[in-house]
């Protein structure tokens, strides 16, 4: 029998970025624990399939479809879920990315950016994540309940080299985790809870080319990773989920306002 502090049957989670793998993945593991989960994406046909598979193992899943930089949209959204649902117990802010004109390649410097590309990165990885807090963070204020977790990333405690962007996006978006925590306990009570998990590196879509081969070998880059990893490999999407389920819980009352690292040692580690 599950210890009750971990129950989370009956919540109501939103996720954006939901066409991503590790969205997907966290999205069929809070389904499986009796989560209903709002999905957010600017294309629903995209994750068709992910909703008919959460809805085919007996949880529950609708596809909704909102731009985490639009807030008229997000608006719409929120009104949709609550209507539905009547509450929002829990929004987990996945959605981010990188841009090339926001990165440093081999044979460049910093003076190489594009301001746009890292502008644009920026307006992605932190108002992406401020916005839906605001949105959704007001209905858990007017409720004095729920729980955000943002996706943070290694590159914002340390510095990796290239995602020049990204790296300065993810750190502003670490440091309003702790604003915000501080502001909703402080003002709405201590029971809405705002934390992060840092995940260390983990293979994707976006970065698949940087760190594997075509012959499954990992590249130079992917092997300076390993090297530095204590647990010597990458990470697997759903070694997050049980990061997730602890913050979403009652196992997690008394935290708010942390960055808890997923990342098989990396930054524990000093490479010597």
């Amino acid at each position: 029998m599950t210890d009750p502090i971990f129950d989370l049957n009956g919540k109501v989670a939103i996720i954006t970025g939901a066409s991503g793998a590790l969205a997907s993945s966290v999205a069929k593991s809070l389904a499986r624990s009796k989560v209903t989960v709002a999905l957010l994406t600017r294309n629903p046909d995209s994750i068709t399939s992910l909703v008919d598979e959460i809805i085919g193992s007996g949880g529950n899943a609708i596809a909704v479809e909102a731009d985490i930089l639009n807030e008229k949209s997000l608006l719409g959204a929120r009104d949709r879920i609550l209507k539905l649902y009547g509450k929002i117990d829990i929004l987990l802010n996945i959605a981010g990315g990188n841009l090339p004109g926001a990165t440093v390649a081999p044979g460049q410097t910093i003076f190489d950016i594009s301001i746009d590309d890292f502008n644009a990165v920026a307006k992605l990885n932190l108002n992406g994540t401020v916005i839906p807090s605001l949105i959704f963070g007001k209905v858990m204020a007017d409720q004095k309940k729920g729980i955000i977790i943002n996706y943070s990333s290694m590159a914002a405690d340390r510095i990796i080299t290239r995602v020049a962007g990204y790296s300065a996006s993810k750190a502003a978006m670490e440091n309003f985790t702790r604003w915000m925590a501080v502001e909703m306990a402080t003002k709405f009570g201590d029971n809405i809870r705002v934390n992060a998990i840092a995940p260390g590196f983990f293979v994707g879509k976006q970065n698949k080319k940087l760190l594997i081969n075509d012959d499954g070998s990992y590249t130079e880059r992917g092997q300076t990773i390993i090297r530095n990893t204590p647990m010597g490999r990458f990470g697997e999407a759903d070694e997050l989920n049980g990061t997730i389920h602890f913050l979403c819980s009652e196992a997690s009352r008394f935290i708010t306002g942390v960055v808890i690292p997923v990342d098989g040692g990396f930054s524990a580690f000093s490479g010597v």
